[in-house]
């Protein structure tokens, strides 16, 4: 199994996305209150199926599953899956939704693929290497050349980016805090990609959110020369099942000046 497959494998359940999306969505509630899609669901079915003709040794952990109690016992490689990152964006037709794939081997995320459907970009990290390419939104196949992924070298003035709801307190304090020059906004795992891609430094995620939400975006920015941790600045350890696999959010950071000042933020 290879980074491409992966890669392959997005770009089919994305394919199946974007048709769903551009023929008008229905929403339904899941019992955690979050919204579901029918697009979600026949998502991570393409992943499922596919993963398991790719790997079929290999557990995977998918959000959809896990949310009706199918969840596998997790060994020491497992995926990470989300079939569908922004599903609340996605069903008001906005455009930055993406399908999340994540490898984790000894609770480390060392491969992952991040595509956005309606754009046309997917990202991937892992075995040294990173990179984003173009894919034509009706078919899926991927289009010119990849661009290698690396991670911003800014020393100070650093670009933080959240979601569009970002400029909540606590991010406006940690903005303060890393003494911030700008600030931007992005949804779904897109925001580890800016910082993997050096149009952001830092990326600090406040509240909760889950292993699958995050995996694909460790490993890319992994590749690309980045990190992330969890909120409190202590390592990000994968396949916490007594947990539910849940975070209480989490900060990713491009080169080691933005990853010090994070740090130091985080001590703040």
């Amino acid at each position: 199994m290879t980074l491409d497959d992966l890669a392959a494998l997005a770009r089919e359940a994305g394919r199946e996305i974007y048709a769903v999306w551009k023929a008008g969505v229905t929403v339904t509630t899941k019992l955690d209150g979050s919204p579901v899609t029918i697009a979600d669901q026949r998502a991570e079915a393409i992943i499922l199926a596919g993963l398991n003709v790719l790997a079929p040794d290999i557990p995977v952990i998918a959000e959809e599953e896990s949310a009706a109690g199918r969840t596998p016992s997790v060994r020491r490689r497992f995926f990470l899956v989300d079939p569908l990152d922004g599903t609340r964006g996605f069903s008001e037709g906005k455009p930055d939704y993406t399908v999340n794939i994540g490898l984790i081997v000894d609770n480390v995320p060392v491969m992952g693929v991040i595509y956005a459907p309606a754009t046309g970009d997917l990202y991937a990290g892992g075995n040294g290497e990173a990179w984003k390419s173009s894919c034509d939104t009706a078919t899926a196949e991927e289009t010119g050349v990849r661009t290698a992924l690396r991670v911003s070298d800014a020393t100070e003035k650093f670009v933080l980016v959240g979601s569009h709801s970002f400029d909540g307190p606590k991010f406006k304090a940690f903005a303060k805090a890393v003494g911030a020059g700008k600030t931007s906004s992005a949804s779904s795992s897109l925001k580890f990609c800016r910082v993997a891609e050096g149009s952001a430094d830092i990326y600090p995620r406040f509240g909760g959110l889950c292993e699958w939400d995050v995996a694909a975006g460790h490993a890319i920015l992994r590749a690309a020369g980045g990190g992330v941790v969890r909120i409190d600045g202590s390592e990000l350890v994968y396949g916490r099942a007594l947990e539910d696999f849940e975070l209480d959010g989490v900060i990713a950071f491009g080169g080691a000046a933005a990853e010090q000042a994070a740090r130091a933020a985080i001590r703040r």
